[in-house]
This record gives structure tokens, sequence and C-alpha cells, in this order.
């Protein structure tokens, strides 16, 4: 088996990039495009679903029953609900995450023909000279939100007159840093550090002309954060499939900070134990770090596949991510740990052979 070796600035390179492009659920396709600007490139070979998300084909020895390999493009985000009679506009989230993490976002609100306007979402009660301590008794709640429009209005008819609509969507700013001790902190590495990290695994693959025994197909998908996932994207001879997204780095957990995480459970039911243990094996063979663990509240493209009756092994495989859902932190080492468990993992048998 070759070696696995993935290139950490084509990764972090990867990773910058997407984190420019905003794609909320529903709004996917500038990231879509990016990534099959990169398959061009890689000169793999790929579809896209009716719906926008990405089918990429890698061949192997053995064409069916095949596997694949799934990680999404959509993010969190939120949408206009309201034009309020004093100009501001009423969101709801798109995705679930809690409004304590919306509060002070820089966002950009995309209204029809191609406008954009830039805004920030406030608490009802933002200022603290005018409203004193009931600032502090408001509760967290999207309902107790607004978003400020950056434009010279007074009330709702002025917004409108902008053009702006309810049930225009709200891209949230990553504000994203690459720190020199290796810490990437940005809002949205769930799940654009999983993309580049299988990215950068293809990429490993095709420069290092290596063999695999199995065709895999490697999914993009663009609506795991509101619960589709996978199920629209999957062919029916999928064996194998293998998520990728992120672990909660906390108290309480088990997830590897540094190291490429197995997930045993989540709110789902447990995963498919061979597989797992394939993976495990695998980390163990490479000298790959890892660790694992169990998830009480937690979803992902599998979880949907499953439920939706497809007939597959499933896991998931995770980098270390802490504080998901708000302001998140992660490290390149798990990312790159990620990427050298798929390429192992692409170049080893299928488990009907083990």
């Amino acid at each position: 088996m070759t070696a696995p070796h993935i290139d950490r600035q084509y990764l972090s390179a990867v990773l910058a990039k997407l984190l420019t492009i905003d794609s909320p659920t529903g709004m996917t396709d500038g990231a879509v495009a990016f990534v099959c600007d990169e398959l061009r490139d890689m000169g793999i070979a790929f579809e896209l679903t009716r719906r926008g998300a990405i089918r990429a084909d890698l061949p192997g020895a053995r064409k069916s029953p095949d596997r694949a390999v799934a990680v999404h493009l959509d993010t969190l985000g939120a949408m206009v609900k309201q034009i309020k009679d004093n100009g501001r506009l009423e969101v709801t989230m798109i995705g679930h995450w809690s409004s304590r993490f919306a509060e002070g976002a820089r966002v950009t609100v995309y209204a029809d023909g191609g406008k954009t306007f830039r805004g920030t979402i406030l608490t009802i009660k933002a200022s603290g000279h005018t409203y004193n301590t009931e600032i502090e008794s408001q509760p967290v709640t999207w309902e107790q939100l607004e978003l400020r429009l950056d434009a010279r209005i007074a009330n709702g008819d002025d917004v409108r007159a902008l053009g702006v609509h309810v049930g225009d969507m709200v891209a949230i700013d990553t504000n994203a840093e690459f720190t020199d001790s290796g810490f990437v902190v940005s809002r949205h590495l769930d799940d654009k550090a999983g993309v580049a990290a299988v990215l950068a695994a293809v990429r490993a693959v095709v420069n290092g002309q290596a063999s695999l025994p199995v065709e895999c197909h490697v999914l993009f998908t663009i609506a795991e954060e509101v619960g589709l996932g996978a199920p629209h994207i999957l062919h029916d001879d999928i064996a194998e499939l293998v998520a990728v997204d992120n672990g909660t780095f906390a108290p309480g957990q088990n997830t590897s900070e540094f190291g490429v995480t197995i997930a045993m459970k989540d709110m789902s039911g447990p995963f498919d134990r061979k597989l797992n243990r394939h993976l495990l094996g695998l980390c163990e063979t490479n000298g790959i770090e890892h660790s694992r663990d169990v998830f009480k509240f937690y979803r992902s493209d599998v979880a949907s596949a499953l439920e939706a009756g497809y007939d597959t092994r499933a896991s998931l495989i995770c980098f270390g991510l802490d504080a998901s859902h708000g302001h998140e932190r992660a490290h390149i080492d798990s990312f790159v740990a990620v990427g050298e468990l798929l390429v192992a993992y692409l170049q080893s048998p299928p488990i009907d052979q083990v």
C-alpha cells in the first residue's frame, strides 16, 4: 500500500478559499462550482445531480459493489422572516444553531437580481446606554434578534424599496483566522474543513497514481445541515459509506483534537462494527493519530442514508472541532489525519474480502 501523503499547503489553501464562499443550505452553487473546478484540475470525472450535489468517481479494480465517501458543502445560515416596521429584519435560522452565536455576527443578505446587502445580527435591546441592565435579561431565542442593514433606511418601506424580501438568504461571515500554531479559528469549519481534507486525499491518490481495489464515489452533499444529507446522491450498489464531518472536542468527549476520530455511535445508533474496526486498523497500521468517540446530539450524512433505507455498511470519521456550530476552532493536524485515513482506506480491500 502506498504511504499516505497529504499536501498540507494545498489543504490549507483550499480551506481558506472555501471559507470565503458563502454556502448556507439552499445556496451552495458557489461552493459547488469551486469544488468542480478542483476536480477538473485533477482530471477526475464527476456529475451534478438535479439538485446540484456532486458525485465524483475514482475508478477501481472492482466496479460493483463499490464505495462512497460523503462530505457536505452546505453550512449554517439564516433567512429573512419578516421586514419590521422599524426597518430591521426578523431572521430565522437555517440548520440548527443557537441564537447566542448569531448575536453580533456580520452577514450578507442575498436579494433578487444578484443584489447583496451587508448587515449585523443584533439583539432587539442592543444598547446598554438605552436599556441599561435589560440587555442582560433577554432570552436566548431567535425571536430576540433582528438584522440591522448597513443602508439609509428608516422603515419597512425603505427596506422593500431596496429590493429586500421575505425569504432572502442570509450568509454568516466566517471571520477566518489561520494561526502560526496551526489552529484555524472560523465559523463553518463544519464541514468546509472536511471538504478540504477530502479534496486533499483525492489529490494524493491521483498524484500518487494509487491503485484502488474498489471504485469509489466521492459525494459532496448540499443539505446535511437540515437533515437531508446523502440519500439523494447515493447509488444502490454502494456497499460501504464513510462520511467525513466534525467531532466535538469538549469535556466529556473523547474526540482527538489533533488526529482523526472514529465515531462509534451517534443519536441515530451505532455505526457498522466491521467497517469501524477496519478503519481503526488502518490508523494503527499507518501510524495515524486517532481516537474513538460517541456523540449524543449528532447526525450526519450517514444517518439520513440509513434512515432512507440504503443497505450499506456505514461509518463516520471526524476532525476535532471545539465549539461546533458556534465560534469554531480546529487544528490543521486533525484535517491532515482525516486525509491520511481516507488515502489508506481507498487503497484497502473491501470489507467482504477482509
